[in-house]
């Protein structure tokens, strides 16, 4: 893929995971239905924290409501809700914060992706940097994992994930995201009706 699709790629998508997912499927030649969808459910937990962070935000427009969609990343999502949670009601403009937070996200991630496009082309494989990947990953994950739905829906995805490993087109990755997210949908049901 050229420097300059890659970085398109970020400003179109803008979702780290299903980025990277998608080309590592492109590289094994999967189909494109494969790759639509195993982007689409990767980011399936972003309906969660949009009904999660919806409450906080319903003072937006339907239109600026779909320029806030756009920017929703995990790290915003966790710095908005943490920051909500912890301010008094009415004590801060919550739309602004929320925009001011993902702006600040977006501006460094389309920057880096495109530095990493044009430094990356020049890396000698041999460095082996692949550990970086889930590295980061896990640093914005760990933090999430706060309550007993949360830490089963991380080990059972976890968990899936590494048993299916050996399915073509990378497709352990979406039986991880799948069984993780409906383990965690029945977990968090269950203590709500305890």
């Amino acid at each position: 893929m050229p420097e300059w699709a890659s970085s398109m790629m970020s400003v179109i998508v803008f979702a780290g995971a299903s980025q990277l997912a998608a080309i590592q499927l492109m590289s094994e030649n999967a189909s494109i239905a494969v790759v639509i969808l195993t982007g689409l459910i990767i980011n399936a937990r972003f309906f969660m924290y949009s009904a999660s962070i919806g409450p906080y935000l319903k003072g937006a427009s339907p239109l600026q409501k779909a320029g806030l969609a756009y920017l929703l990343t995990d790290g915003g999502y966790a710095v908005s809700v943490a920051h909500y949670l912890r301010s008094e009601t009415g004590s801060v403009n919550k739309v602004w914060y929320y925009l001011g937070t993902n702006v600040v996200i977006w501006v460094g991630y389309i920057f880096s992706t495109i530095i990493g496009a044009y430094v990356g082309a020049v890396i000698p494989p041999e460095w082996r940097l692949d550990f970086a990947v889930p590295l980061t990953f896990t640093a914005v994950v760990m933090p999430a994992i706060v309550d007993r739905p949360m830490v089963l829906a991380a080990l059972v995805s976890g968990g899936m994930a590494v048993a299916a490993s050996s399915l073509p087109y990378n497709l352990g990755l979406m039986v991880g995201a799948v069984s993780g997210m409906v383990v965690g949908y029945l977990a968090e049901r269950r203590l709500a009706n305890a």
